[in-house]
């Protein structure tokens, strides 16, 4: 698979429950490659703060029926597993952009590591995310009122988080069954199999139980504080505007005045 070098938009339709889903997936580049990595983060933060622009102005036009919603509705974060926790580009890049954009994070390849090693990493990256005040998506709990069901899907997912995956294009064949997966001399690893991967929870998660709130809280906190600073900052213009046009005339005033 080659290495994104630069943000790549790909498309995708998959159906959920008898609905079709129409996904977006930015690709971005890794950073830990590149010899300056100290504004990294940089071309992502301004692509997710053009698709908040672009539909501001959507929203103020005339059309709004029809407007394309492209904001940013989940940044997919993934770790190195190698790392034991957090890097310090990982804090750098979460800390500014978790007030713009719902951050899950991940922990990839994790079939390099056993299942003490998983949870042992799992356990630090919670711990440097609350020790840095690093604001990642949370599943909300439920009300009172809730289906115990949900309540426990729900608790399941809070306890694997940050989610650990493994990935494989290839199909292997385990059992009599073709499956994704990955064959090492120890066994057979597949992507889709929960003892080996959260990839199936994960899934889930994005495009069925929690979609429409990483929607919701795009739209409530993220946007809206974009939106609030973007008046701010407007008005803090025109008001420098007006403050400079009156200087102006006071000094001519004052100039003519002198000149009788």
């Amino acid at each position: 698979i080659e290495k994104t070098v630069q943000i790549e938009k790909r498309y995708m339709e998959i159906e959920e429950y008898s609905v079709k889903l129409r996904l977006t997936i930015i690709d971005t580049p890794g950073y830990n490659d590149a010899l300056d990595c100290s504004n990294c983060w940089q071309p992502i933060d301004d692509y997710i703060m053009r698709q908040f622009d672009q539909f501001l102005r959507d929203e103020s036009g005339l059309n709004r029926r029809n407007i394309q919603d492209n904001r940013v509705h989940c940044c997919l974060y993934f770790l190195n597993p190698t790392a034991r926790g957090l890097q310090q580009m990982d804090v750098l890049f979460m800390l500014k952009l978790h007030h713009k954009v719902n951050i899950v994070p991940i922990i990839a390849k994790a079939d390099t590591l056993n299942t003490d090693e998983l949870k042992l990493l799992k356990s630090r990256v919670l711990e440097d995310i609350e020790r840095h005040g690093i604001k990642v998506y949370e599943v909300p709990h439920c009300d009172s009122d809730e289906e115990e069901e949900v309540k426990m899907r729900d608790e399941e997912l809070r306890s694997l988080l940050p989610f650990a995956v493994v990935g494989s294009n290839g199909v292997v064949e385990v059992g009599g069954r073709k499956v994704k997966g990955r064959i090492y001399p120890w066994g057979v690893v597949e992507v889709e199999n929960p003892k080996h991967s959260d990839f199936t929870k994960l899934r889930q998660f994005l495009v069925s139980t929690h979609m429409q709130d990483l929607k919701d809280v795009t739209r409530e906190i993220h946007y809206e504080n974009f939106r609030a600073n973007k008046i701010k900052q407007d008005n803090l213009h025109n008001n420098k505007s007006v403050i400079v046009h009156v200087d102006v005339v006071v000094a001519v005033v004052v100039f003519v005045h002198f000149c009788k």
